[in-house]
């Protein structure tokens, strides 16, 4: 039916609500119907009405008790329907049916679910714009229920015979013309279209720390202590996202629908409802569906399978742990509380997570105690037991870690909550005791392994035997993963036009308008991310000329997409947030004029409305830089089986054992993993690259079953020692899974739902500097930097530095304007010839391809690599500050006869310039640096800008700001044609002029505020012989500055104790008698009173200490206790904030002195020898007090 045709019904209905809170709610509702039907419609209400936008404690957790309902026996028309006398269809896309009605017949009364007939309800209590359902009668079939039966047997299986003829037609014709391209293609963007967004599938942002981990667990202590906040941990389970709306929300995985994952997701949801349910399960499958579809609700969960391929540990059953519940309404999404997380999922008998609650200093202070003391060797069982003992409140998972999935662990999550979810918790807990799961003894059919294996022939295969077995009462179509009879021939891409078609578009609504900001933004800054658009088979029969429905996947590539949005989201607060796992639907449609118009006008005030009533606030009530204070702590037991092993093997088949060890050594130093760690790592891994090797040769074992190679050999390593088995962790349980993993089509994951875990460090390994630049090796010294760094220059200056960088290896340098060719395979080849040298690398490396060519060189010719760059303060989201930018260009301007042709007489020079300076986009200062120091060990920094400088002139600050605008506005029409060339060819001969008259009007600014270049060479050239010379300290690059604890004491200072002892042996003679031949001032380095040791003692004691860690504290010395062997003080420690300190030990003493081949700890044994003869106590009346500092060793 044409919208001429149409006859629109408006009218307006107004809710007084009794609360004072609650404000004149005006709603108007549009219905349209197709002439000559007339549509007779009554509305009956409810009790009481409630405005649409609830107070917090009504919206989450699913407690709405005012409701408009609708009625679920209902009856609409299909938009498809041209008269009354078209034949019934089944309504798919509402999940009802079309009854049989005469045309005079009025609709019977619907009662409304939420406010608002149309799913394009705006938010905040406002208008509604756009298209709403549509409603109608038909007549000539009898009702069909589309739950009896799948719509994958295709549309005329499921029809009644009086319908399925021309429904079946109408349906293939709708698809024909849909994928020829006609509807799509002629569909164009005029005054009178409008799109309307609404998302169906989102998981939590991912916020990046801005700060250090250290700061962000000082902020956290601080907010806990303070009681601004509580801490909230849970259990990271190691499987992959997954995303239920319900049968016809749909079933997502992180960045694709439609697949295997998704199908395995569905299996295993469906599944954990028959073990809660057991015979009520179809009832309950059915019933959730609807109240997800019907409340627009989304559950995130953690998938955990072992078909889907390996992680840490192969799991020992299928199993969802459900992460976050999200109501999605037609705002933007909200996601549930944990403890309102925990209330839905034993409502609905759905698996949980364990979670942990901080709310004090002592027990906040005490967890990450615990966690530092078991990060190297922690597995879930006493992982688990430390947190339950130091946690205020402790939530155990109704799926039990160490059963479904095992020993190893892969980490914990801690963030900041509100300060009241302790007590929310708490009332959960009482209102929702655990559910039963009456199934669980029941047979409930083929397990999900089993039907894999029973389907091998590929994906579909298996996809459908999944589908299948969920049953129709929870998955009632197959339309995500394989359309209908129609559409097996058609593909569901979407032509890319239907991104410019939504973005031109007039947005309907409130969530229209901010999908399109946001999309605009990413597109604009060109953010690491696609936006695929596929046409939704869902709503095939509502298709028109001028109406088209899509599915829209925002993929974010990268996760530095994630760290520049969250910039931008800090200069316009109104932004929403870039969601994990985003799926949007999208509705292109067309108005007649007198609609449009008021469209138009209802949607400008819309957005005028609600952009001044932006929130300031993040969740409940915490600044944002708070609210979204988040952690992840992962256990070395699970990194040494993915990073080390699993990521490493292609290194190591591919490239050898030396890359190998060179890159798991760099992973350790990254994670600071324990010296004695590292040693232990070492060997294992070591024998387990000759192991590997030996066995498959030149056959890289597959990274999805990995495990069953690697379990056999750690499970023998284990057995040789017990340090090898808490090195190991656990082992000697695996899985088979060969006859049951997923087929993955083309055996890869195009669209990153199993992605390869990384690390913060990049793929690519290096030795660093300090550990391997030595005599006998070369060294490459390259710069990432821009034309006009002054590198030519530097090189001169280098070769011509008397003595070389301080020792006899030859110097060379490699120009790479003088080069004809490829140049980084030139250099290559020097290198080869000439593997002892120090080479010059004279051009600029500016990105991870280059900086990748060069590890490369380093592992090939033996050798290492040090980046020297211009220091300069950058910006948020480039290395480079506009001050160097300017003065890199005013020096390219200024010089003549330029080998490379770059200088004053290039008409584009300032093109060029902003060309490499985009080359470093998306990397502030601190990442560019921090990541070339954790792949090449060193960084050397070339001094540029004086300090105390004065601003950058407007003028010159302007211009650059135009340049770079230009540049973004040329390579997003244009690519990377040259800037004399394209739309925007005479803006940018304006642009070089107009530089070039600035930087010269502003010649002395720029002259001055450089450092003179003597003093940038003379720093530069000191930084690289000391890394010649191998006495290079790395610098710091803000990592995580903890690491794992073994005891915690009072560390005293020697000079304090130094001094007493000189004092007793003036004084009395026995002491002068034993310490005579004792040279304690070069044997006593350390002195401390140890409080508890996690061998002794055990992890919980241990991190009891975290409360007063850095505290100071009087230590009490009572007396002097010594014999041949050895020497101690015994002490009686003082308290901290009024709380006294005691020592776990039996004995608390400082040991002095132990002879050779004495172990310190055999000093407890002195208060034993004493009362046995066998040694001396000298006590001290009054007792001597020294004042120490608690700390973790």
């Amino acid at each position: 039916m044409s919208v001429s045709r149409r006859i629109i019904c408006v009218f307006t209905l107004t809710v007084s609500c009794p609360s004072p809170s609650y404000s004149l709610y005006s709603r108007s509702f549009v219905f349209f119907r197709s002439s000559p039907i007339s549509l007779v419609r009554s509305l009956r209400f409810s009790s009481s009405l409630s405005h649409l936008t609830m107070p917090q404690n009504q919206r989450r957790g699913g407690y709405r008790e005012q409701r408009w309902k609708e009625n679920p026996n209902a009856t609409r028309l299909s938009p498809a329907m041209e008269s009354a006398s078209a034949a019934a269809v089944t309504n798919r896309f509402g999940a009802l049916s079309i009854a049989e009605q005469k045309s005079d017949v009025a609709v019977p009364s619907t009662q409304f679910e939420s406010v608002g007939v149309a799913n394009h309800t705006p938010v905040q209590g406002q208008k509604a714009i756009g298209k709403p359902k549509l409603y109608g009668t038909v007549s000539g079939a009898t009702t069909v229920e589309v739950e009896k039966a799948p719509t994958d047997q295709t549309t005329a299986e499921i029809l009644g015979n009086g319908a399925q003829t021309v429904a079946a037609e109408k349906s293939s014709a709708a698809l024909s013309k849909l994928f020829r391209g006609n509807l799509l293609e002629n569909f164009t963007v005029d005054n009178s279209t409008y799109s309307l967004a609404q998302i169906k599938a989102t998981f939590y942002p991912k916020f990046e720390n801005e700060k250090s981990d250290q700061e962000v667990r000082t902020r956290m202590i601080e907010m806990v202590s303070k009681g601004l906040a509580t801490m909230e941990v849970s259990l990271k389970h190691s499987g992959s996202l997954f995303m239920y709306a319900g049968h016809e929300g749909g079933a997502y995985a992180k960045n694709s629908y439609g697949n295997i994952y998704t199908a395995v997701g569905v299996f295993v949801l469906g599944r954990m409802f028959r073990e809660a349910w057991g015979t009520e399960a179809s009832k309950k499958q059915a019933e959730f569906n609807n109240f997800l579809e019907r409340n627009r609700m989304c559950i995130s969960m953690e998938l955990v399978t072992a078909v889907l391929g390996d992680h840490g540990q192969r799991p020992q059953d299928d199993y969802v742990v459900v992460t976050a519940v999200t109501e999605l309404g037609n705002g933007k999404p909200e996601f549930y509380s944990t403890p309102d997380v925990i209330a839905f999922c034993r409502k609905w008998r759905l698996p949980t997570n364990h979670v942990w609650l901080f709310s004090t200093r002592k027990s906040v202070t005490s967890f990450f105690a615990a966690y530092d003391a078991l990060c190297e060797e922690g597995t879930a069982t006493p992982v688990c037991k430390a947190l339950d003992e130091v946690a205020d409140i402790s939530v155990p998972g109704s799926k039990d870690h160490i059963k479904v999935q095992g020993e190893i662990l892969e980490g914990l999550v801690a963030r900041i909550v509100s300060h009241e979810s302790s007590k929310h918790m708490e009332q959960v807990l009482r209102d929702f005791p655990p559910p039963p799961s009456v199934g669980a003894s029941l047979d409930l059919g083929p397990s999900l392994r089993e039907i894999c294996a029973a389907n091998r022939s590929d994906e579909k295969q298996q996809i459908k035997a999944l589908i299948q077995s969920v049953g129709t009462s929870f998955c009632p179509d197959y339309l995500d993963w394989f359309g209908n009879e129609a559409t097996d021939v058609h593909s569901r891409n979407a032509d890319r036009s239907v991104l410019s078609k939504f973005l031109q578009a007039h947005p309907a609504d409130y969530s229209t308008t901010k999908l399109q900001e946001m999309i605009r933004l990413m597109r604009e800054k060109r953010f690491p991310a696609a936006f695929k658009c596929h046409y939704n088979f869902h709503k095939i029969s509502s298709v028109s000329s001028d109406n088209l429905y899509f599915k829209m996947v925002i993929h974010v590539h990268s996760d530095s997409a994630f760290r520049r949005y969250q910039k931008e989201m800090r200069y316009k607060p109104g932004l929403w947030p870039l969601y994990r796992g985003f799926f949007v639907d999208i509705n292109l449609f067309k108005e007649n004029k007198e609609k449009a118009a008021e469209v138009a006008k209802d949607s400008n005030d819309l957005v005028k409305n609600v952009n001044s009533n932006n929130a300031t606030l993040g969740k409940d009530g915490l600044a944002d830089e708070d609210a979204n204070l988040m952690i992840k702590l992962k256990f070395l037991t699970y990194k040494l089986r993915t990073f080390l092993i699993r990521n490493g093997l292609s290194i190591l088949f591919k490239e050898g054992p030396a890359a190998y060890r060179a890159y798991y050594l760099r992973q350790m130093k990254i994670w600071n993993t324990s010296p004695g760690k590292q040693r232990e790592l070492s060997k294992m891994l070591d024998e387990w690259a000759v192991y590997i090797r030996r066995k498959c040769g030149n056959r890289q074992p597959s990274s999805s079953t990995y495990l069953s190679e690697v379990e056999p050999f750690l499970e023998q390593y284990a057995k040789r020692s017990p340090e090898n088995q808490a090195l190991i962790g656990s082992a000697g349980n695996l899985v088979g899974a060969e006859d049951f993993l997923a087929i993955v089509e083309g055996g890869r994951d195009d669209e990153g739902d199993l992605e390869t875990e990384r690390e913060v460090a990049p793929s690519s390994p290096t030795y660093p500097v300090k550990d391997t630049i030595s005599k006998d090796e070369g060294l490459i010294v390259f710069f990432p930097g821009i034309p006009g760094c002054a590198k030519s220059a530097l090189c001169k200056e280098i070769l011509n530095a008397p003595g070389g960088l301080g020792d006899d290896r030859p110097v060379h340098s490699l120009m790479g304007d003088l080069i004809k060719g490829k140049y980084w395979p030139k250099v290559a080849d020097e290198r080869k010839r000439k593997p002892y040298s120090i080479m010059l690398a004279d051009k600029n490396a500016p990105n991870e391809e280059v900086w990748r060519q060069i590890e490369d060189m380093c592992r090939s010719t033996r050798a290492s690599a040090v980046p020297v760059v211009p220091d300069s303060e950058g910006t948020e989201t480039n290395p480079f500050s506009l001050d160097a930018l300017a003065v890199f260009m005013f020096r390219v301007l200024n010089r003549v006869n330029h080998p490379g042709n770059l200088d004053r007489a290039s008409p584009n020079a300032g093109y060029v310039l902003l060309m490499f300076y985009h080359l470093y986009e998306g990397k502030s200062r601190r990442e560019f640096d921090s990541e070339l120091i954790e792949r090449f060990g060193s960084l050397i920094k070339m001094p540029l800008l004086n300090s105390d400088r004065s601003p950058l002139p407007d003028s010159v600050k302007s211009v650059l700001e135009e340049g770079i605008n230009l540049y973004k506005l040329h390579t997003n029409r244009h690519g990377r044609l040259e800037s004399t060339k394209g739309s925007y060819a005479k803006d940018w001969a304006k642009w070089e002029k107009q530089l070039r008259d600035i930087l010269l009007a502003n010649a002395k600014y720029i002259n001055s505020i450089q450092v003179p270049f003597e003093f940038a060479v003379k720093q530069v050239l000191e930084q690289l012989k000391t890394i010649a010379k191998g006495d290079y300290k790395m610098p710091s690059t803000e990592k995580r500055k903890f690491g794992t604890i073994v005891f915690a004491a009072v560390s005293l200072p020697v000079s304090e104790i130094q001094s007493l002892l000189d004092n007793l042996s003036e004084k009395n003679p026995k002491v002068e008698a034993f310490l005579k031949d004792k040279n304690m001032k070069t044997s006593l380095k350390r002195a401390h009173v140890t409080l508890a040791h996690k061998r002794s003692h055990g992890v919980t004691a241990l991190a009891s200490y975290g409360l007063f860690l850095h505290q100071n504290v009087p230590v009490d010395f009572t007396a002097l206790l010594f014999s041949d062997k050895m020497a101690a003080f015994e002490a009686c420690l003082g308290s901290v904030d009024g709380e006294k300190i005691n020592s776990r030990n039996q004995w608390p003493h400082v040991t002095l002195w132990t002879d050779e081949g004495v172990a310190a700890k055999e000093a407890n044994t002195l208060p034993q020898l004493f009362s046995e003869g066998k040694a001396t106590r000298i006590d001290f009346n009054p007792p001597i007090t020294i004042t120490g500092v608690i700390e973790f060793f």
